[in-house]
């Protein structure tokens, strides 16, 4: 009887810290993901990964997506081109390397976190 106690004292308090350290995860990363924003963030890595194509400035015929308006309105398709395979049709950023899961993944949180200018 004593064993079935103890037993179940223990399940209880692992059940307790799993539990917990989920929570704490979730909220670090949507603390993380509210703090993207277009300026603080975004806009800097437009503008040295879409270059020159995307960028008025530097002789781009494409969309300009170093603007705040161009790219919110844009983010579906730039976050689903950013994740093909360079040997995708569609590919972005053309005939440049892939970006990192962490470039990416700064878009994919700005667009989560409602596309904070």
């Amino acid at each position: 009887m004593k064993s079935f106690v103890i037993s179940g004292i223990t399940l209880a308090v692992a059940a307790m810290v799993l539990c917990n350290c989920h929570t704490q995860k979730k909220t670090a990363a949507s603390t993380s993901t509210s703090a993207v924003t277009f300026t603080g963030n975004v806009k800097s890595l437009v503008e040295t990964k879409c270059a020159p194509c995307h960028i008025p400035d530097k002789g781009g015929n494409k969309k300009a997506l170093n603007n705040y308006d161009n790219l919110k309105s844009s983010i579906g398709d730039v976050i689903t081109r950013i994740n093909l395979n360079p040997t995708d049709r569609g590919f972005m950023p053309a005939r440049n390397p892939k970006l990192s899961d962490a470039e990416i993944a700064v878009f994919t949180q700005w667009r989560d976190a409602g596309t904070p200018e």
